[in-house]
C-alpha cells in the first residue's frame, strides 16, 4: 500500500503565521479585556463607590423592597398622590402581537413622540386636564401644572412639581380623615431642593413622599 503523505505548504504556514495568529490572539485578547475585565472593574468599582445606584436606588420597607427611587409607580387611590402620566406600553397578556398602556414600564422606556400640534396629543392632554381638576375638587378654568398631564420624555419620571403635589394636598387629606395642614407638612419634609441651590426645581418623589404618608397617619383610617 503506498502510503500519501501531506505536507502543508510554506505558503500556508505564512500565511496563518502573517495573518491568522495575531487576529485569533487580539479576538481572544480583547474579548478577555472587553468581555470579563472590564464589566468586572467597573462593577467592583460601581459597588464601592456608588452601591446604592448601582444596585437599583432601591427603596425599602420592612426589609422588603417596594419600588425604586428613580422609577415612578403608578398610583390611582385618593390618599395618594398621584404622578405625571406614562406613555409607556406593553405586550398585551390576552394577545402577544398586539401592546397595550402599561404605564412606568420600565423594560420599554420611552415617550408618546408626538409633537405638540398632534391632535391626539392635545385631546390627550385636554382629558387629563379635566381629570386632574374633577378628582382634586378644582375649579373648571383652575391652571394645572405641565407635569400633572404631560408625560416625561421617559416615562418613568419619579417626581412631580412642588405645584402638582400642592394641588393634590386637599384630596389626600380628606381620603386620609386628618388636617390639610398635617399633609403639607410631610411634603415639606419630602421636598427636594433645586441641586446646589440653582439647577432645576424644588420636586417631590411621589413614592417617598406616599411611604413617608403611610408611615405618618399609619394608625388613621381611610376613606375611599
Amino acid at each position: 500500500m503506498t502510503e500519501i503523505q501531506t505536507q502543508v505548504s510554506p505558503a500556508v504556514t505564512s500565511a496563518f503565521s502573517g495573518v491568522v495568529r495575531p487576529v485569533l490572539v487580539s479576538a481572544v485578547f480583547f474579548m478577555v479585556v472587553t468581555g470579563l475585565m472590564y464589566p468586572l472593574a467597573t462593577t467592583g468599582a460601581a459597588q464601592l463607590l456608588f452601591r446604592d445606584q448601582a444596585q437599583g436606588s432601591l427603596v425599602a420597607r420592612n426589609g422588603q423592597a417596594v419600588g425604586s427611587r428613580v422609577i415612578g409607580q403608578l398610583f390611582t387611590q385618593p390618599q395618594y398622590f398621584h404622578g405625571r402620566p406614562s406613555a409607556t406600553s406593553g405586550t398585551d397578556p390576552n394577545d402577544p402581537a398586539n401592546s397595550i398602556d402599561q404605564p412606568y414600564n420600565a423594560a420599554n422606556s420611552g415617550a408618546s413622540n408626538q409633537g405638540a400640534l398632534s391632535k391626539k396629543l392635545l385631546d390627550a392632554v385636554a382629558e387629563r386636564t379635566k381629570a386632574y381638576r374633577e378628582e382634586n375638587g378644582l375649579a373648571a378654568d383652575a391652571k394645572v401644572p405641565v407635569d400633572a398631564v404631560t408625560a416625561s420624555a421617559s416615562g418613568l419620571d419619579p417626581h412631580i412639581s412642588l405645584a402638582n403635589a400642592r394641588l393634590q394636598v386637599s384630596r389626600v387629606a380628606k381620603a386620609r380623615n386628618v388636617p390639610e395642614q398635617d399633609v403639607l407638612s410631610v411634603l415639606e419634609q419630602n421636598t427636594a431642593q433645586r441641586q446646589l441651590g440653582v439647577l432645576g426645581e424644588p420636586r417631590v418623589n411621589v413614592l417617598e413622599l406616599n411611604l413617608a404618608l403611610d408611615e405618618a397617619f399609619k394608625a388613621r383610617p381611610v376613606t375611599q
